[in-house]
C-alpha cells in the first residue's frame, strides 16, 4: 500500500510521457495532490473540470439504467492524451487518477495498464 504521494510520483516516474498527474475527489471537484503540469496546464483547474466530466457521464448510465462501473474515460487530444481512472475500494469511493500524457511519446495501452496497478496500490 502506498499513500498519495508515493503513488503520483510513482505515475509520473514510471509512465513514459506522462507530464501530469493528480487525485481528484469528484464530489467536490478539489484535487487532493497533484505532479507535474505546467505554467500553462494547471493541474487544479484541469482537475475541476474533468470532475464534470465524470459526473456527467455518471448521471448519462444512471438516465441510461446502465449498472456496469466506470473504469477509465479517455479523452484524445491532438499532442494529448487525458486518462481518468476512478479508484474502486478501499475508501476510493469519489475519488479518480488523473493523468496526463504527451501522445507523441507515450503508448497508452502500457500507461492504462500502469495507472490500474497504481491505483491497486493506493492507500486513501
Amino acid at each position: 500500500m502506498a499513500n498519495t504521494e508515493t503513488c503520483l510520483k510513482e505515475a509520473l516516474a514510471s509512465i513514459e510521457g506522462a507530464t501530469g498527474v493528480a487525485l481528484v475527489d469528484y464530489t467536490s471537484g478539489m484535487a487532493l495532490g497533484t505532479m507535474g503540469g505546467s505554467k500553462t496546464f494547471d493541474l487544479n483547474v484541469a482537475a475541476a473540470g474533468n470532475t464534470d466530466v465524470v459526473r456527467a457521464k455518471m448521471r448519462t448510465m444512471e438516465h441510461l439504467g446502465l449498472k456496469g462501473e466506470i473504469e477509465d474515460i479517455l479523452i484524445t487530444l491532438s499532442d494529448q492524451y487525458h486518462l481518468i481512472r476512478l479508484i474502486s475500494g478501499r475508501g476510493g469511493n469519489g475519488l479518480f487518477l488523473y493523468l496526463v500524457l504527451d501522445a507523441k511519446r507515450s503508448n497508452l495501452a502500457m500507461a492504462r495498464h500502469q495507472l490500474k496497478r497504481i491505483e491497486q496500490d493506493l492507500e486513501v
